[in-house]
């Protein structure tokens, strides 16, 4: 089953008549689009590292595994 299509026109760009907040020639009045980049106002987040607690937490499960092997070799071992 095929669909017609209603537009024989296959330009996927809007029609300039028919689409609001264009002037004549293509042209976009003030008010129409956002603000530059330029006109934004920047803000300064600097990064600022691991907090001490997950930095504490994932020290503590690096050393239980660690002991964990060290417990399986000793084992082994004997």
């Amino acid at each position: 089953m095929s669909h017609a299509n209603p537009d024989p026109d296959p330009n996927p760009d809007p029609d300039p008549d028919r689409t609001p907040g264009l002037e004549p020639g293509g042209g976009v009045p003030p008010g129409e689009t956002p603000p530059g980049e330029s006109s934004m106002r920047e803000t300064h987040n600097p990064p600022t590292g691991w907090a001490k607690a997950p930095m504490v937490l994932i020290l503590l499960v690096v050393v239980l595994v660690a002991a964990l092997f060290a417990a399986m070799a000793l084992m082994i071992a004997l």
